[in-house]
């Protein structure tokens, strides 16, 4: 294997495909980047075997060829190159050269035949859809997943492919963020899947928002690619919860909010809220929130903002982290808060949104204590 590519164009490559390779692992050859040469470009690809992702560039290939090299240090390497073109060379199947300007490097790695091929998915079933509508469902759903290992089926998000929808959502069970949007996909797209947002997140992050993207499935797992691109995961399998007879229909009271100084109000509330709670109290009436916290070991503290609100006065308590965290994702400058009762689950809509299709925020309260 022998080729010349651009600095550049190197570190973008590593930049995408390293994410992807796993800090620690009892399997040496994925602590390596698959480095394949061809006619078209080098392909460099990374795994740790749930989450695979791939891209290619651009590059002068002398002699085609494959093998595997450390992602860490190579990634180290090219950070600190000079700006010109980098010649490889592979010196059988575990040894390359590296060389740019006046810099040589030799780099022990592995062979190809140790890395491990990327499961099989079938594209022929599958769909397109625009990257940056991706983007969008992606960006205001996976905050919402659910970190803890006890219930392994909320650490991913819902995707729900219809011929005409895209929906996403995810939830920890204490709070929840649905998405969706129409999209004309064909009659053959249809499916539920459980995807990890690490994965989601790759999808962020190789494909530009104006790419069209193929999407293809197999049995437990989805992937998705472009002309040089390409992202597969592992699916997480089992039932997903009943989402939808969680979110209320039956709040009767709204409060309108200014989002950046909720959130600033939140944020000081915060400073003398319990650890292990976090919990500041609202209290809603006709055109003023009050903010109260009272931690018996740390201290109290009080705020107020203006508010639009229609409904009897509510004193209801929440979880100002899961606030601040919807708050940082609604994409509009106002937000809509409904309630039924302090015992009841509030949701959160951004206020005039032109966006795509529906957005809607779901936060559970906490009890509040005398």
């Amino acid at each position: 294997m022998r080729f010349t590519i651009a600095r550049e164009k190197l570190q973008e490559a590593l930049t995408s495909v390293a994410p992807a390779v796993p800090a620690k692992t009892t399997l040496p050859v994925l602590a390596n980047i698959l480095v394949e040469a061809s006619e078209r470009g080098v392909r460099f690809s990374g795994t740790d075997l749930d989450v695979a992702v791939s891209i290619e560039v651009p590059a002068d290939v002398e002699v085609p060829g494959a093998l595997t090299l450390p992602a860490k240090r190579l990634g180290e390497i090219t950070r600190e190159l000079p700006p010109a073109p980098v010649k490889f060379a592979a010196l059988g199947e575990q040894r390359a050269t590296l060389e740019c300007s006046r810099t040589r490097f030799k780099l022990l790695g592995l062979p190809r035949d140790e890395y491990p091929a990327f499961a099989p998915v079938e594209f022929t079933t599958g769909w397109r859809v625009k990257a940056g509508l991706l983007h969008e469902l992606i960006s205001r759903t996976a905050f919402a997943v659910s970190t803890e290992e006890s219930r392994p089926i909320l650490n991913g998000v819902l995707w729900e492919v219809r011929a005409q929808l895209l929906r996403m959502v995810a939830t920890n069970g204490h709070r929840l963020a649905l998405m969706e949007a129409p999209a004309e996909l064909g009659q053959g797209a249809t499916g539920d899947f459980i995807v990890p947002p690490r994965a989601l997140e790759q999808v962020r992050r190789v494909f530009p928002p104006e790419e069209e993207v193929e999407i293809g499935k197999a049995e437990n797992h989805l992937a998705f690619r472009s002309p040089i691109a390409s992202v597969s995961t592992r699916l997480i399998e089992g039932p997903y919860p009943n989402y939808d007879q969680v979110i209320p229909r039956d709040n009767d009271r709204f409060a309108i909010v200014d989002r950046a100084s909720l959130a600033s109000a939140l944020r000081r509330m915060s400073v003398v809220a319990s650890d292990q709670t976090h919990r500041v109290k609202l209290s809603f009436n006709t055109a003023l929130l009050r903010f109260t916290v009272q931690t018996p070991d740390v201290g109290e503290g009080q705020d107020e903002i203006a508010v639009q609100y229609a409904g009897d006065a509510l004193d209801i308590g929440f979880n100002s982290n899961y606030l601040l965290e919807i708050l940082r994702y609604m994409p509009t400058d106002e937000v809509r808060f409904t309630f039924k009762t302090a015992e009841r689950a509030a949701t959160v809509l951004p206020e005039n949104w032109a966006g795509p299709g529906r957005y809607v925020c779901l936060v559970m309260p906490l009890r509040l204590v005398d």
